[in-house]
């Protein structure tokens, strides 16, 4: 039995390669905490999660205060326990963002060790569904982004085989959102998906009237329409059009999702590791999305998400943002729109260790030790 002897905690702050705006912000910054666990055998395994440009440092001080410490001398093939009382330390804190990012990067490097020892990718690990699975890509179809370039990134992408491009919609008038989505279907025809992503912007009158006007179009689905945590809301929206709606990437618990699902509010499930908390609660919402014959499409985190879609029977598509090229020595493989399960053991994400500390912050560059 191997006990974690050695807990390092780090955070790189990324700027995103392209200008990222929606309909109500921009993502200027991504702090990205890094947590590598060691063991008594000399094995460590490596986790990370993301914010958006806000409480990165509240996240690495609840992390080195509150979660590393309780990781010393616990069995680290307890990763089911370990999640559950570190969850219950912070329960004053919880359900909400800064502990569910915390966790995610604690329970993704134990996944990570685990998957190492035994000597498979977590894709198998965590139930080999499948070893590759479908992209759609999201990076050319930000709000500020004109049409003809909308029109031209997405005709790019169908060259490339992805199956569908993603555009942000919320222009002050629902007609700027049809005219800039009607010009990308009339140009790549009708079996490419659109996806439309509205990030929360819309009352629930004007999502039900926006949905409406874009049915015409046959869109895969309409994201986040309203504030996350209208639930009611997000159930009369459904009853009122046949687009499918998508939520998941701002819920950071598996009950959010079960309420969801249970009272028909969404269509397709978007959990995120680093939102909902690590691998072992993804599974547990993403098993119970089969269950209601729901098909899971992660949000962002594709180096870490190829994997998960491909361990699941339901996992459908990734979102092709690329994230970690500048700390990685490899990416991720993409083949004619499909993006390759990694077969090395772990996560299967190849860090480049000099680069990593190259961009840690000092300020949150820490260890705990037995």
């Amino acid at each position: 039995m191997a006990r974690i002897e050695k807990v390092e905690m780090r955070m790189v702050d990324l700027v995103p390669k392209v200008k990222r705006t929606d309909a109500i912000q921009s993502f200027v910054s991504q702090e990205t905490p890094i947590v590598t666990i060691t063991d008594s055998d000399g094995a460590s395994g490596t986790g990370y999660s993301y914010t958006i440009g806000t409480g990165g440092s509240s996240v690495m001080r609840l992390l080195a205060d509150h979660l590393a410490p309780r990781l010393i001398d616990r069995d680290a093939d307890e990763v089911e326990a370990i999640w559950h009382a570190l969850e219950f330390s912070t329960h004053a804190t919880t359900v909400g963002a800064i502990t569910a990012i915390a966790l995610a990067a604690v329970d993704t490097a134990l996944w990570d060790l685990r998957a190492k020892k035994c000597g498979l990718p977590l894709w198998k690990l965590a139930g080999g569904a499948k070893d590759r699975c479908p992209l759609y890509t999201t990076e050319g179809g930000w709000l500020h982004i004109e049409t003809q370039a909308l029109v031209d990134d997405a005709l790019a992408a169908q060259v490339q085989g992805f199956r569908g491009s993603k555009v942000k919609i919320g222009k002050p008038h629902g007609a700027e959102d049809f005219g800039r989505l009607e010009a990308v279907r009339k140009a790549v025809g009708e079996t490419y998906e659109i996806m439309t992503d509205c990030n929360q912007g819309f009352t629930l009158d004007e999502a039900i009237r926006r949905a409406e006007r874009l049915r015409p179009l046959d869109i895969a689905w309409f994201e986040e329409p309203l504030p996350a945590d209208d639930i009611d809301g997000h159930v009369r929206l459904s009853r009122s059009t046949s687009t499918p709606i998508a939520i998941g990437e701002s819920l950071y618990s598996i009950r959010h999702f079960r309420e969801y699902m249970q009272k028909g509010a969404c269509s397709v499930v978007q959990v995120d590791v680093g939102r909902i908390g690590g691998i072992t609660p993804w599974l547990k919402v993403a098993h119970a999305a089969e269950a209601f014959d729901i098909p899971v499409c992660p949000h962002f985190l594709m180096e870490l998400h190829v994997s998960l879609v491909c361990a699941v029977q339901n996992g459908k598509y990734v979102e092709y943002i690329p994230q970690l090229d500048e700390l990685t020595a490899s990416g991720m493989k993409v083949e004619d729109g499909e993006a390759f399960a990694p077969d090395m053991p772990g996560i299967g994400i190849d860090w480049d260790w000099n680069a990593v500390r190259a961009k840690s912050l000092p300020a949150f560059t820490t260890e705990i030790t037995a």
